[in-house]
């Protein structure tokens, strides 16, 4: 198997800012609460992660497979290497996947489907809304999330304030600069509730929560059932 890769390009900005690496880490064990809460999974529920990473130097990174107590009930899937995850997780298995592609499983084939911090990566609208049909496909629930864009950091860059201008001005702007992975709709296109909520097909049982950071919304967590 290959070495994991030191960093994951998601990290780049980031995850160079340790506050912001222990402000995510405090994000997700809440996430990681609400989702043990809301389906309560035991050691015979099955379980599909969405957008593992390669990344294995920040605490945040893979956070399911950290706190979960039944990693042998995890497949878990990713466009970076993640093989590492077999190594660190026994019982765990992992499968790279294309960007773009159906999932490589049949239609409720798992009993949730668990994506943190992937749908904001997959491009334009009617491609997250895609991705979104694809998860609510393989599983019987789901359990997404995403960074708020109400947050006033922004996630991924770790700049402040200039993701509140229109996507174009935004994008514009960052081109030019040591940021201009994030300037890409194909690598970064950030969501409201409102708009979060539109990507998920009528079919479904849909609940939200927001996890609030300083009194400000940093994550967005989409879960339910699928009801067709």
């Amino acid at each position: 198997m290959n070495q994991p890769e030191a960093n994951s390009p998601f990290y780049q900005h980031s995850g160079r800012v340790p506050f912001a690496s222990r402000l995510s880490w405090h994000a997700r064990r809440s996430m990681y609460k609400a989702f043990m809460a809301r389906f309560r999974p035991g050691p015979e529920t099955r379980i599909l992660d969405v957008g593992v990473t390669s990344d294995c130097t920040y605490i945040e990174s893979n956070y399911l497979e950290k706190l979960y107590p039944y990693p042998g009930q995890i497949t878990c899937v990713g466009t970076e290497d993640g093989s590492h995850l077999m190594r660190e997780y026994p019982g765990i298995r992992y499968q790279q996947v294309r960007p773009g592609e159906p999932l490589p499983f049949g239609d409720r084939a798992f009993d949730v489907v668990f994506s943190n911090a992937v749908v904001e990566h997959t491009g334009d609208r009617a491609s997250q809304s895609a991705f979104i049909h694809e998860l609510c496909r393989v599983g019987r629930a789901f359990f997404v999330t995403t960074p708020s864009r109400l947050f006033p950091v922004e996630h991924h860059s770790g700049l402040p304030f200039v993701h509140y201008l229109p996507a174009p001005v935004f994008r514009t702007l960052l081109r030019p600069t040591r940021y201009a992975y994030w300037a890409e709709e194909s690598n970064l296109n950030i969501l409201t509730l409102r708009k979060f909520k539109r990507l998920f097909p009528p079919g479904v049982k849909l609940e939200t929560k927001v996890i609030r950071l300083g009194g400000f919304p940093s994550n967005l967590i989409a879960m339910g059932t699928v009801t067709w």
